[in-house]
């Protein structure tokens, strides 16, 4: 072959390789550097080609508003077409923002999935709703292996959560679990939304939160250790915040959702001496709470509380 017809050969291979990699981590890139019109408009086509990374990352531009408008119905589209590729990240903030939306059962069908396969905030809700039987039929000992597995990764609510359970199961249930989890851990599938080589992660800043799940409450606790998982009162600041940054919470498409999401978050230690906006944008309400001193202080208050959150600048 002529050296000609080499180079033909080449530019033709060049050609047909994958380019998602490359325009998935152009559209991060864009995003970081907030372009959001222009990460967009880089992820739209590989998602519209079935790119799961793409399809994930346009979900989040529209449910944060951000080189789109908000449109939450759009946003749950993204993220089921890459859920059923088994986009580990797509299946648990679609599962959030379906439970948070009053969709429970729907929610808990997509953050079981992400949760057999070890992802931390979905064996955290999955396993709390277990423990409770909100949703599900009521299984204390494998809720507590579900909540143990995500302790065992870092995340700071699964082990307060744990903290709670520990007072509240018997020694003989909790060895149960742990054996448990032990054996699904090993059984557990590496995550399908892995990064392929030389291929850049979804938009992390853009990421769900698992949001702080009520108190665990198995069915045969005893009235004195049911009482031990009520949290104990929040001391409030000397003086009161100030600063020009808030954390957003959420968008609902009503009022009374966000209200009662903060309701549930308001009591923990990071929101406190805090005040709840809620913001109107065409039909939907953004749940912001602040002020913090700075956007380091606001991301700080996010992983305090474990919710689904990010800073925002005050308007």
């Amino acid at each position: 072959m002529t050296r000609k017809y080499l180079v033909a050969a080449a530019l033709l291979i060049w050609a047909a390789a994958p380019l998602s990699a490359q325009s998935v981590k152009a559209g991060i890139e864009a995003w970081q550097h907030a372009d959001y019109a222009g990460a967009v408009a880089i992820w739209r086509p590989l998602a519209e080609k079935g790119d799961p990374d793409a399809e994930f990352n346009l979900g989040q531009a529209y449910r944060l508003g951000r080189g789109v408008p908000t449109n939450l119905a759009a946003a749950k589209t993204w993220f089921e077409r890459a859920a059923n590729q088994g986009h580990i990240d797509a299946q648990t903030t679609l599962g959030l923002l379906l439970f948070q939306n009053g969709e429970q059962v729907d929610g808990l069908k997509w953050l079981k999935q992400a949760a057999e396969q070890g992802e931390p905030r979905a064996l955290l809700f999955y396993g709390t709703a277990l423990v409770n039987g909100d949703s599900v039929t009521q299984d204390p000992i494998l809720g507590y292996a579900y909540v143990s597995r995500a302790a065992a990764q870092g995340l700071e609510p699964a082990k307060q959560t744990l903290a709670q359970l520990d007072k509240l199961m018997p020694l003989e249930d909790r060895q149960k679990a742990v054996a448990l989890a032990r054996e699904k851990a090993r059984a557990a599938p590496p995550p399908s939304s892995a990064p392929r080589k030389n291929e850049a992660k979804p938009v992390q800043t853009a990421s769900a939160k698992v949001a702080k799940p009520p108190a665990a409450k198995p069915a045969k606790a005893k009235p004195v250790q049911t009482a031990a998982a009520t949290p104990a009162p929040t001391a409030k600041p000397a003086t009161a915040a100030t600063g020009n940054w808030r954390i957003q919470l959420g968008a609902f498409s009503k009022r009374t959702s966000a209200e009662a999401l903060y309701r549930k978050l308001s009591s923990t230690h990071a929101l406190s001496g805090r005040t709840a906006f809620y913001v109107p944008v065409g039909p939907i309400t953004r749940l912001q709470v602040g002020p913090f001193q700075s956007r380091a202080a606001a991301e700080a208050a996010c992983r305090g509380i474990g919710a689904a959150c990010f800073a925002v600048p005050a308007k």
